[in-house]
């Protein structure tokens, strides 16, 4: 694959995680996939593909408008695509989630296979807490 392809297959799990499509999502990652979010919220760890997805599944109910997430900036060289990205979600509890993100991602032979998410934590706690 090539970087075009690369930030495609970046773009459609981005598009996916907007639209609630959490399979089509999960297609874009490969087996052995792992996605860090950085910071020490309750968020915040290393997730391999299925918990990672089992995460996601768990914002629905939250936020059952959805949470769309957006690339605002894309940057690709070999096998790695940087990410600027905006989040928007509106959650039961009357809060907004608009957070603002850096990924950095790694792409092989087809799917994701690293994903590291650098964002706000002090928004990610104040939405998230109870």
């Amino acid at each position: 694959m090539g970087i075009e392809d690369n930030k495609a297959l970046v773009e459609r799990l981005f598009a996916a995680i907007s639209s609630g499509r959490l399979e089509e999502a999960y297609d874009t990652l490969a087996d052995d996939a792992t996605w860090w979010v950085g910071g020490k919220t309750t968020l915040s760890g290393t997730y391999a593909k299925p918990q990672f997805m089992e995460l996601l599944g768990g914002i629905a109910p939250q936020a059952p408008k959805g949470l769309a997430l957006t690339p605002v900036a894309m940057t690709a060289e070999g096998d790695r695509v940087a990410v600027e990205a905006t989040s928007y979600a509106e959650f039961n509890n009357g809060r907004v989630y608009q957070n603002e993100y850096h990924f950095a991602i790694v792409v092989r032979n087809g799917r994701i296979v690293s994903v590291r998410e650098y964002l706000d934590t002090e928004h990610v706690t104040a939405t998230f807490a109870p």
